[in-house]
């Protein structure tokens, strides 16, 4: 084994923050538990500390721009997802006004899938009873609808409007909680100054920040115990979500999106095996390249995962696709489970018993979740609802009459008076009661 490595040799951006971490640590009161003094740690440290994304990451797509330009952005980019720009919106405009969402290639294919089942019904022969053979997304990427269709046209499927963001005085604590219990995959970090985007932090550059932290007090004290000690896999064999390899692929990508998960196993026809992984990312082939299957009478999850192999392979492009299935076992610990996801790229990672049938899965979000835990009414009431409006949006100012009859429907809305959203802190907790409390109503006020 290798000899832990020294603060010097501790020089990469993420690792200084796990120094800094370990400073905090030492200082802590002896009484609290590893837990809260993790806790106490991540919150004194804000999110402007955090590495910058790459380039990539950066990224923008307007939202005038077809959902064949969109598709044609994210694979260039190799990115799962942007921020949507709205073109209209003016210069000095607030970073809520600025943007319209988030759009994802899960989001854009569920959405197409939808457009098709609406058109069968209506008795287009455009429908989806024809999506399970090979030609089918060949012809729908070439057509006229997927080429004149705006991202705009669609923002109605974005998850947040526009999406769910940080400051850059916000605390790690924060920013750990909202991709953990709250099941964030990214968060843009925002200038208010000049409402934009200044980073974007993602699941897995937070785990990429924790295998360079292994060789620490603080992790080691957390990182060194075994699964089962720490309560994971979380779900329970029998709750897991999975796909047999003989269902149609599209299920499987449809059943992503309405469960609100990354990825699931594909399962041999015990439905005890793993035989292959398909993730939220892997949509992209069927948008992509969907000439590769159109030799195909069907695209199941099998046909699905063999011909996107083989199309890696032939274009010599690296991807988690071309390995086998990651395993590991409840006994293992956790920091190399860690070390294992960073190395590899993935985003998840089976547990299986000694005759390798499948008990479970440990994700990224599942990883953070074992780090810090939710003071108590640290949010307040602020999932009760959504992201609330800056008191500057033109939403308010363009559409007052109709605004203020949705708000005489209820005495529970109120606007922040500092135009930013803000996320609760335990520091300032007691003096933030800003935030919408009725969700339904707010997506009123957003689509306006």
């Amino acid at each position: 084994m290798d000899s832990p490595r020294t603060p010097r040799e501790l020089s990469s951006p993420e690792a200084k923050i796990g120094l800094r971490v370990e400073d905090l640590w030492d200082v802590q009161e002896p009484m609290l538990s590893p837990s809260e003094k993790l806790n106490s740690c991540f919150e004194s440290i804000p999110v402007s500390s955090f590495p910058s994304a790459p380039p990539s990451l950066e990224i923008e797509i307007p939202s005038d721009a077809s959902l064949a330009a969109a598709v044609d952005i994210l694979s260039k980019n190799k990115i799962l997802s942007a921020p949507v720009r709205n073109v209209d919106a003016p210069e000095d405009a607030s970073w809520i006004d600025r943007y319209i969402g988030i759009l994802e290639f899960a989001g854009i294919a569920v959405w197409l899938l939808h457009q098709t089942d609406v058109a069968a019904c209506h008795g287009n022969d455009f429908g989806a009873d024809s999506s399970t053979k090979g030609s089918f997304f060949e012809y729908l990427t070439s057509s006229h609808f997927y080429r004149s269709t705006k991202v705009q046209d669609i923002s109605g499927s974005f998850r947040w409007a526009p999406f769910l963001a940080l400051q850059k005085e916000d605390s790690f604590l924060t920013m750990l909680l909202l991709l953990s219990k709250y099941r964030m995959k990214s968060l843009p970090v925002v200038d208010l100054g000049e409402g934009k985007i200044e980073n974007i932090i993602t699941q897995s550059a937070v785990v990429h920040m924790l295998a360079e932290c292994v060789d620490l007090h603080w992790f080691k004290n957390w990182g060194t115990k075994k699964l089962f000690e720490l309560g994971l896999p979380i779900m329970k064999p029998d709750k897991l979500v999975k796909a047999f390899e003989e269902e149609p692929v599209l299920s499987a990508f449809q059943l992503l999106r309405k469960r609100r998960i990354g990825g699931l196993p594909i399962v041999d026809e015990s439905g005890h095996k793993v035989v292959g992984n398909i993730s939220i990312r892997d949509v992209q082939y069927l948008l992509t390249a969907p000439e590769i299957y159109k030799n195909l009478r069907s695209i199941t999850a099998k046909n699905f995962l063999a011909a996107v192999r083989n199309y890696l392979q032939e274009r010599q492009e690296a991807s988690p696709l071309l390995h086998s299935v990651i395993t590991c076992r409840r006994t293992d610990m956790l920091e190399d489970i860690i070390l294992t996801l960073d190395s590899e790229k993935i985003h998840r990672i089976y547990v299986v018993d000694e005759e390798g049938n499948l008990e479970g899965v440990i994700t990224l979000r599942d990883i953070i979740s074992k780090l810090v835990h939710e003071p108590h009414g640290y949010f307040g009431n602020f999932f009760d609802g959504v992201v609330p409006l800056p008191a500057n949006s033109r939403y308010f100012h363009n559409s007052s009459n109709k605004i203020q009859s949705l708000l005489n429907l209820s005495n529970e809305i109120y606007i922040l008076k500092n135009s930013t959203i803000q996320l609760p802190t335990s520091s300032y907790m007691h003096n933030q009661n800003d935030f919408y409390k009725n969700n339904k109503l707010y997506k009123k006020l957003m689509y306006i």
